[in-house]
């Protein structure tokens, strides 16, 4: 892998750092600026709703210029708003942060993930993925502790400079290394926004979409509430709570990292097996969940499957994608936001309704479920009856994983072969 894509995870795991960091934060944010903890919640609020706003809008405002002129703005842009969050007396102005911050994230995740899948062979886009996405576990295994013990020792400021600094290497980063106007792949005739519009219209990329949303869903239903799970009934004290939180961002990190390879190679076996794999961890999750030694096994577990399968059904929405790199990150990414506020909207649902606090992690299952459930329909709609002569003409070349691509898991690299 080039160095330039470790540089953009470093990048990445800034940008997930600042996403997550704030839940332990707020108490102190409340209080200096004097306002309501509700008040203080608003700023993640904003930054969802700029990440899903930003990605889609963003991309297609990108493709205007050259990727490494759209990555340093949206990173100098992410920089310096962190600079004045860390100074600004007054809460409209940090709020203000965290939308522009959001949205500069949404950009910068957009182009990075085209420019990666554009720096690498045309077969190992999910090992590229897996590097980017791979910045994000570690935001939640290294950024958000890190980020609370700042707070803690120095106040909530310190941390948005900690994630500024951060952010400095991955510039440098970007003006060295990535081609000053890397030709676009895939993206022939008319203007190149009109070429990657046309070449979304993909059935295949909705389906995928579609299941990232919702298995992102899951996991952050279930990542969102994990606190009261831990003290209320796995019986655990508060102090707990982080070591879990890592442990899960520990398996998450695990999963994305292993899961690069095999999703360029063998992408519809890891979902088929993946994917079940998931549900039946959910449900194991909330049936166990009074017994500390499984909790501690379970939440590894399922942060492993939960990226593994959530980073393979983004590498292969940029296979599906070829014709639309830059887009189809940025769909990408605003499907995985969708899922990030839908997941802990439901699993907050379920707690307001006095369900329980394993409500969520069966509110998970119930979504690993339906994501399950689209993919066989999907599966068997696009299988039906092979009329033509091309479908006739091209199975007998294929293998059991070189199906993916004309249901579920994009365009792999064993399918290429068998052309």
């Amino acid at each position: 892998m080039p160095f330039v894509l470790f540089m953009l995870g470093l990048a990445v795991f800034a940008q997930g750092t600042s996403e997550f960091m704030l839940s332990g934060l707020l108490p102190d944010i409340a209080r200096e600026l004097d306002i309501s903890l509700s008040a203080a919640g608003a700023l993640t609020s904003a930054f969802a709703v700029g990440m899903v706003i930003g990605a889609p809008l963003l991309a297609l405002l990108s493709l205007r210029r050259p990727p490494r002129r759209a990555l340093l703005a949206f990173l100098v842009t992410f920089l310096l708003v962190h600079v004045l969050g860390a100074v600004t007396p007054d809460y409209e102005v940090l709020l203000a942060t965290r939308f522009v911050a959001a949205l500069a994230n949404a950009g910068f995740l957009a182009v990075a993930l085209a420019t990666a899948t554009s720096l690498v062979a045309p077969d190992a886009k999910g090992r590229a993925t897996s590097v980017l996405l791979g910045g994000t576990t570690m935001a939640c295994v290294a950024g958000v502790p890190a980020g609370a013990l700042l707070g803690e020792l120095w106040g909530w400021r310190s941390a948005f400079w900690a994630v500024a600094l951060v952010s400095v290497p991955a510039v440098l980063a970007i003006l060295w290394s990535v081609p000053a106007d890397p030709a676009p792949r895939s993206v022939a005739g008319g203007p190149r926004a009109g070429a990657e519009l046309r070449a979304l219209h993909s059935p295949r990329l909705v389906v995928l979409l579609l299941l990232g949303a919702l298995v992102n869903g899951a996991t952050f239903c279930a990542f969102t509430y994990l606190a009261p799970l831990v003290t209320e009934v796995t019986g655990l004290g508060a102090g707990w709570v982080p070591a879990l939180l890592a442990l899960f961002g520990l398996g998450s990190f695990v999963g994305v990292s292993g899961a690069g390879r095999l999703a360029d190679a063998r992408p519809l076996r890891l979902l088929a097996l993946g994917g079940p794999a998931l549900l039946a961890g959910w449900l194991a999750t909330a049936l166990t969940a009074g017994s500390p030694v499984a909790v501690l096994v379970l939440l590894f577990v399922q942060g492993a499957l939960s990226f593994a399968v959530g980073s393979t059904l983004v590498s292969q929405a940029l296979y599906a994608a070829t014709g639309a790199p830059t887009l189809g990150g940025g769909f990408a990414t605003a499907a995985l936001n969708v899922g990030a506020a839908l997941g802990p909207w439901c699993g907050g649902a379920a707690l307001t309704a006095g369900l329980g606090y394993r409500s969520p992690l069966w509110v998970s299952a119930l979504l690993t479920a339906l994501a399950l459930v689209v993919g066989g329909l999907a599966r068997v709609t696009r299988r039906g009856p092979a009329t033509t002569p091309r479908r006739t003409a091209r199975r007998p070349s294929r293998t059991d994983d070189s199906e993916a691509p004309s249901t579920t898991a994009g365009e792999p690299a064993d399918d290429r072969r068998g052309r």
